[in-house]
């Protein structure tokens, strides 16, 4: 049975940061991605990494949050990694996995998580 919890969501000022942490059991995958949805707006795809290192962001993210995972080949724990969080960034965030491709695109992935809240406060 596949499992995805995330933790480590909160409520910081902007500028600050935070290490979001997602734990996996029962898949092996070649993607896995973090999303974040804000409250009437669509899911988004924030950095997807595969199971050999390569990753790719979304461009409002780039050079302040990084994904990353524990160990080689198949992922235990998936992190993301943000700095110099802005308000723009309040949003729940979700980790993903199962997907066939290297994808920033939520119906590329059948298997998710219950999300965490972040808040940023200007």
């Amino acid at each position: 049975q596949v499992q995805l919890v995330e933790s480590g969501g909160g409520s910081v000022q902007a500028g600050g940061s935070l290490r979001l942490s997602c734990a996996a059991s029962g898949i092996s995958t070649l993607y896995m991605a973090w999303f974040r949805q804000a409250p009437g707006k669509e899911r988004e795809g924030v950095a997807v990494l595969s199971r050999y290192g390569s990753t790719k962001y979304t461009d409002s993210v780039k050079g302040r949050f990084t994904i990353s995972k524990d160990g080689d080949g198949v992922v235990n724990t998936l992190y993301l990694q943000m700095n110099s969080l802005e308000p723009e960034d309040t949003a729940k965030y979700y980790c993903a996995a199962d997907s066939r491709w290297f994808s920033l695109r939520a119906y590329e992935y059948k298997s998710w998580g219950q999300g965490t809240q972040v808040t940023v406060s200007p």
